[in-house]
């Protein structure tokens, strides 16, 4: 692939911008300056360097995100930061897309992509795929409070009871809870409906992956990784 073709499919401007990038001798391959851009590069393990700063060639990106409370998942954010100003705008540039949304105040883990397939696997209810939730309750949990949940909850725009995966109280008013529903709002409705309320919502895990886990180790709020394929398998426990 021509090199001007590489750097615009990797997110760094225009086709105009991108070959006036090569030809300042802002890029380089190997540790060499490449001016040419026209180049005709192997993109199969590409590592390169723009403005001094390493980049792999990636056909498409996944990323994993630790969301900070006071962020929309939106490109045009209305009351609040927007979550992609967290991410290289290389990576905004190639229209990564969250899979599915947090509420503003809600923290943890938020996956990216620039894969519609992928998007469209994590997110379709037909996959099952399992989200795992810490939330912090206003009164007291009960054992009757997690039977309601097990059992499932009716929600207004459902036309059957919506059941938790797993739920378990780690605290008299903190509780653990799996879905694979991923509607508006969701877990905050279904403990609504069991009889309590969420005054903190977190994220903790997508399919088989897990903040303070493996790729996901030592990510702090704000911060975020590249998913390698081997994290990708994770994300299907089942599978």
């Amino acid at each position: 692939m021509k090199l001007e073709r590489i750097l615009q499919n990797q997110g760094f401007g225009s086709r105009r911008q991108c070959r006036q990038l090569v030809e300042l001798g802002e890029v380089r391959i190997g540790g060499e300056i490449v001016d040419n851009p026209g180049a005709e590069i192997a993109t199969a393990g590409l590592v390169f360097e723009v403005e001094g700063e390493a980049w792999t060639y990636r056909e498409k990106t996944y990323l994993a995100l630790y969301k900070p409370s006071g962020y929309e998942c939106s490109h045009e954010p209305k009351h609040h930061r927007g979550v992609y100003s967290l991410l290289p705008h290389q990576l905004v540039a190639r229209n990564v897309q969250s899979v599915g949304r947090l509420d503003v105040d809600t923290t943890g883990l938020l996956l990216f992509s620039d894969d519609g397939a992928f998007i469209h696997n994590l997110s379709s209810p037909k996959k099952h795929v399992p989200k795992i939730y810490r939330a912090e309750l206003a009164e007291d949990g009960s054992e009757t409070l997690i039977q309601r949940l097990l059992a499932g909850v009716d929600l207004i725009d459902e036309p059957l009871p919506v059941p938790a995966l797993t739920a378990r109280l780690l605290a008299p008013r903190t509780l653990e809870m799996s879905v694979d529903l991923g509607k508006y709002h969701v877990v905050k409705r279904m403990i609504a409906a069991a009889g309590n309320h969420v005054e903190q919502l977190h994220r903790s895990g997508f399919g088989g992956l897990s903040l303070g886990e493996g790729c996901l180790a030592g990510l702090a709020e704000g911060e975020w990784v590249y998913l390698e394929a081997a994290d990708l398998q994770q994300l299907h426990p089942a599978a």
